[in-house]
């Protein structure tokens, strides 16, 4: 049977505090709703329904995309009356699998267990069920429905089984309970569980399916439970992690924010973040406090502390860092060495080029065996265009060098250090640019200059 996906994200989240929809709030840099359709994206579902109402148009811009079908509901009334709002839209002849944009940490194999075993309800048992709906059981341990925590008798609130809301149901059952649905209970709402008593009690079987991990089914309503749920997604992301093979100094200090793809012996050492998508190759070793955003970097590299890079690749056996920033379009060949103090952008790097310290070089492209002293800037920026500087294979570039964009320096090429460039210099030529230096006998220092001025007026 095919299955349609329901995504019901239209509350407002007033517990946030917050101006921005509560499903577009963060979880590890995206949204709590760019999770939740992850994971309903892997059961590969026909259609994804996701019912808005608070914010919509925030929420539509940020995450709109071609299989995803947007239901308004302009009033919030429950969960049922959600779901209803979402069914003109849904085959009869489907599954529907009801998730929630605030539940962002379930995984795709306890959803397929769930739709595989579809009438199902999702629940997890809980060390202190308070505020939740509690699930019912006969003495066979067969689901008899759900009562909300407002609703419940002091012996159903004993009950630490949880009612997650999820469930997966077809369709066709959805259309016959919905309608009938009531709101006569505290918070004169339209509750979706109650459809599983009706279920129940008119003959049909609705499984009950514990879940492995209760932090899957975390909901978040406030920024404590936020913080909660990253500290879980940074758990399960170092787990992974270190499974496939990964050296990690301490597993509580990595953040991986996006998708992080490691070779073997990868290592790396404490407070590092990952945004995006990065790879790692084989052998590499990432520095403390270094940030990675969508970068690729080749093996055996090594990152040193502190550094920087986004949108940058990097290719086997380079070196870059300590306090290094690769901005976007950097891209180093094998073997080039970027030091410390080094920024970069949208420059290629060549095989064996060495940029060691305290420079800035920005729009250029170096051959290869390139050695840029310290101290120099490339300056390709006249406030209003960008302009290239190219160098050749072997150039030497001397300390605290000025290369004023555009200019080409040819194979073998040297430049002075100390030299303002704003010419080419061809093949294996120098280029030095200096003010010819004057030597000033019995110079005095300005206190100097001041205690002989006053000893003067004292007739010493």
């Amino acid at each position: 049977m095919k299955l349609e996906v329901i995504i019901l994200a239209a509350g407002q989240g007033t517990r946030m505090r917050s101006d921005l929809p509560k499903v577009l709030h963060p979880l590890a840099n995206r949204p709590l709703l760019a999770h939740v359709l992850d994971s309903a994206r892997k059961l590969l579902p026909v259609r994804i329904h996701v019912v808005v109402g608070h914010g919509s148009e925030r929420v539509r811009d940020a995450l709109d995309a071609k299989d995803l079908v947007w239901v308004m509901q302009e009033e919030q009334l429950g969960t049922g009356h959600a779901v209803l709002q979402a069914m003109p839209g849904v085959d009869a002849d489907s599954t529907v699998l009801v998730l929630y944009g605030d539940v962002p940490l379930l995984r795709a194999t306890t959803l397929q267990d769930l739709t595989d075993n579809a009438p199902a309800l999702l629940t997890a048992d809980l060390d202190d069920p308070d505020g939740y709906g509690r699930v019912l059981r006969d003495s066979g341990d067969q689901l008899l429905g759900v009562v909300e925590h407002k609703d419940a008798s002091e012996e159903q609130r004993a009950v630490t089984e949880i009612n997650t809301g999820v469930l997966a149901y077809p369709a066709a059952l959805l259309n016959e309970y919905l309608p009938r649905v009531g709101n006569a209970n505290a918070q004169g709402e339209y509750y979706l569980p109650d459809i599983l008593s009706m279920a129940v009690s008119e003959g049909h079987c609705v499984a009950a399916l514990r879940a492995n991990d209760a932090n899957e089914v975390m909901g978040i309503n406030d920024r404590v439970q936020l913080a909660e749920a990253e500290a879980v997604y940074r758990h399960r992301a170092a787990i992974d992690l270190m499974i496939a093979g990964v050296s990690l100094v301490d597993p509580t200090r990595i953040d991986v924010r996006g998708s992080l793809e490691c070779g073997r012996d990868v290592f790396i050492d404490v407070n590092c973040v990952f945004e995006g998508e990065v790879t790692l190759g084989a052998g590499v070793r990432i520095g403390p406090n270094c940030v990675l955003s969508n970068c690729a970097i080749g093996a055996g590299s090594e990152i040193h502390a502190m550094s920087h890079i986004d949108e940058s690749e990097v290719a086997a056996e380079c070196s870059v860092g300590p306090y290094a920033r690769l901005r976007p379009g950097t891209v180093l060949a094998k073997g080039a060495r970027i030091g410390n103090f080094v920024e970069t952008k949208k420059s290629k790097i060549g095989e064996g080029s060495k940029v060691n310290h305290l420079s800035y070089v920005g729009d250029a492209e170096l051959g290869a065996g390139v050695n840029i002293g310290a101290g120099t800037i490339t300056c390709n920026y006249d406030g209003v265009n960008k302009y290239k500087t190219a160098l050749g294979d072997g150039v030497f570039i001397g300390s605290n060098s000025t290369l004023v964009a555009p200019l080409d320096v040819g194979d073998g090429g040297f430049v002075a250090a100390g030299s303002t460039v704003t010419r080419d210099v061809p093949q294996s030529a120098l280029g030095v640019s200096r003010a010819k230096q004057r030597n000033i006998d019995g110079w005095l220092t300005p206190k100097q200059r001041a205690e002989e001025a006053e000893n003067e007026g004292r007739g010493d």
